[in-house]
């Protein structure tokens, strides 16, 4: 008697489809499910052979053939990795793949686990050397095609763009999208303009900055407005009305939000160098220990600016150093340099605002308080103090300064803060007060 045949050996077969666009892909029967459809038939008609069609769906809505970043290509080459897959089956070979270097890619890793693919529409042998040659004519022609079509594309999108129209992404800050056309929204179109002419008074990117959080303007997103976005918001041609493609502007089908002279004066302030317009920021900025400041001698420090070129730098001068009276003794402090000590003198108050000793003082003080039920109070909003300074802009910063210090004496062992505890009082009572519409409520 003969032996009966051996077992046919049970390959996996992975079916993975892709579809460019996402249009079509939410009705019922779409051309992911008709990928498979074929390529499932191919499978049963193969099933003498021991193909077995895999259970896992691969698929790739929405996703070019042109790159391999693809979430269902990624999740079928980690199973490929694994050795759960046998046989790869596509409808056409540019669902896997319109570029040779990523096909020659894939192919690498396709050998490399002992894995064949299969196209249920395009009969070739990839073991042969005409098949190979078959194979890189069609990925040849899928890549020509995808770059023809890009071409297309580019074109198309450069000439809607002459012609003034919209052609989407991110909406921007003072328009809505109606029909796919831009129309202005009157509430944020009225901020649009508030901040070109707030820039125009105010000279400085930075100063706006500070009065933008303290009032808590947002963007279009809902963030805190910096100083990164106001510059993009400044040199953005849309507001004039024109639509840019390349660096040249056409006019554009939209309503312009600012006008040729308000953005003239913009960007003439914009043209001075960012080192010139720092300058005229510190001379605009008040100094933050003006009158507040001493040695330990009990001599007083000014405030004083130096130029060279076109730098500006800020000190804290003695008295006796400008009436060039003569110093006794050891050292005497002639000049130091603002930012440094004005940084190390809000540190200061920041740590001492903490303390259970400055909390205890003020909480005596505003015992018969309204807006104070309890000592609780008093420590939180101490401790949110940090965020109330950075939110202040420089004039309002220096106001209450003077609030707060009573006096800064500078030594040889460093610099001491006296603090008013009735200028932390008036602060704190500031803070713990109900604002208008809390009233309202």
């Amino acid at each position: 008697m003969r032996d009966s045949a051996a077992p046919v050996r049970r390959l996996r077969c992975a079916i993975y489809t892709r579809k460019s666009s996402e249009e079509g892909l939410d009705m019922e029967f779409n051309s992911l499910d008709a990928q498979r459809e074929s390529c499932e038939a191919y499978i049963a008609s193969q099933r003498a052979e021991g193909w077995v069609c895999m259970r896992e769906r691969y698929d790739d809505g929405g996703f070019s053939g042109g790159t391999l970043d693809r979430p269902g290509l990624k999740t079928l080459l980690e199973d490929i990795e694994a050795g759960l897959v046998d046989v790869i089956v596509v409808y056409k070979i540019d669902r896997l793949s319109r570029s040779l270097m990523d096909f020659a890619k894939l192919v690498e890793a396709f050998d490399r686990n002992n894995v064949t693919f299969v196209s249920v529409t395009q009969a070739f042998n990839t073991t042969t050397s005409m098949g190979r040659l078959t194979l890189n004519i069609l990925l040849s022609f899928a890549q020509f095609e995808r770059e023809v079509t890009g071409e297309r594309i580019r074109d198309k999108f450069a000439a809607s763009r002459a012609k003034g129209m919209w052609m989407g992404g991110f909406v921007p800050m003072g328009y809505n999208v109606v029909d796919r056309k831009l129309v202005i929204n009157e509430a944020e179109a009225a901020t649009i303009r508030h901040l070109f002419k707030r820039f125009v008074t105010l000279g400085s990117a930075t100063l706006l900055t500070r009065e933008l959080v303290a009032q808590g303007v947002l963007t279009k997103r809902g963030k805190p407005i910096d100083k990164g976005f106001l510059y993009k918001l400044f040199r953005n041609r849309l507001y004039l009305g024109e639509a840019v493609h390349k660096g040249t502007s056409y006019p554009g089908e939209h309503e312009a939000i600012i006008d040729q002279p308000l953005w003239d004066q913009v960007h003439a302030i914009l043209k001075e160098s960012p080192r010139q317009r720092a300058a005229n920021t510190r001379a605009q900025v008040p100094a933050l220990l003006k009158g507040l400041i001493f040695t330990d001698r009990g001599i007083a420090m000014t405030p004083t600016v130096t130029k060279k070129g076109s730098r500006h730098y800020r000190y804290y001068t003695s008295m006796d150093a400008i009436r060039n009276r003569a110093c006794e003794g050891r050292e005497a402090f002639v000049r130091l340099n603002a930012g440094v000590v004005e940084g190390a003198v809000v540190q200061q108050i920041r740590k001492l605002v903490r303390t259970p000793e400055i909390a205890a003082k003020v909480a005596v003080v505003l015992q018969d308080c309204a807006s104070v039920s309890n000592d609780n109070d008093v420590v939180a909003a101490l401790s949110d103090f940090d965020s109330l300074w950075a939110s202040l802009f420089p004039a309002e910063q220096a106001r209450i300064a003077r609030l707060l210090i009573d006096r800064v004496i500078v030594s040889q062992q460093g610099l001491t803060v006296d603090l008013r505890t009735d200028g932390l009082s008036s602060v704190v009572r500031d803070m713990l007060a109900p604002r208008p519409k809390e009233k309202a409520a």
